[in-house]
């Protein structure tokens, strides 16, 4: 239990702490390159889903805010049931991992809309303001989740003989996102990685012996 409570605590504190640094440091739409042309900071913000994804509507974002926080709770009962049984230290790694990341964009959705205000809202860009005087852009579960990490690794164009996409441009990597999706998208790889060993098939039965 303590390996995950230390996981989890972690990854949120890290999280937290770049998407506030970065919402009351940056503009909406502001980079920075941090190395060559491979990797920028880049303030963005999305309805909910994981590397910039949306679903769209009010209704749309409550239900996804719903649907993680339901997804959070059986997560966590998951790895409750995982640690009683004394699991494998590096399942019990992985889904700490995931319920980490899960959690740090609830916290987006749930209170960035009450303690934040809107920073374009006004003709001219503004640094967002925690605890504004006027009250927070959105209300509860209705919060706009911060991404910032982009990695356009690759910047080419697609060989001209190509069907539909020839002579167009090709970016990878495209979204951007956060160290709450970095953790959910880690440990989800790691328990594929590692399924066989954390999940190891039941041992077949000798058939028994004639005399």
């Amino acid at each position: 239990m303590k390996k995950a409570v230390i996981i989890i605590l972690l990854v949120l504190l890290l999280d937290q702490a770049l998407k506030f640094f970065v919402k009351t440091t940056m503009y909406l739409g502001e980079s920075h390159r941090i190395f060559g042309d491979w990797f920028y900071v880049y303030f963005t913000e999305n309805e909910g889903m994981a590397f910039g994804m949306k679903l769209g509507g009010s209704f749309g974002k409550l239900f996804l805010s719903l649907f993680r926080i339901v997804a959070v709770i059986i997560i966590g009962w998951w790895l409750h049931r995982i640690i009683k049984r004394n699991g494998s230290t590096g399942l019990v790694v992985c889904i700490s991992l995931i319920m980490a990341g899960a959690m740090g964009n609830i916290i987006d959705s749930m209170f960035y809309g009450l303690i934040f205000n809107d920073p374009v809202s006004g003709c001219v860009p503004q640094v967002a303001t925690l605890f504004p005087k006027e009250g927070g852009y959105a209300s509860f579960l209705h919060g706009k989740v911060v991404d910032m990490l982009y990695f356009p690794v690759i910047h080419a164009k697609f060989p001209a003989w190509l069907p539909v996409w020839g002579g167009e441009d090709f970016l990878f990597f495209r979204p951007i996102f956060n160290i709450a999706d970095s953790s959910i998208t880690i440990g989800v790889f790691l328990l594929i990685l590692f399924q066989k060993k954390f999940f190891p098939a039941p041992a077949k039965a000798k058939p028994e012996e004639t005399i």
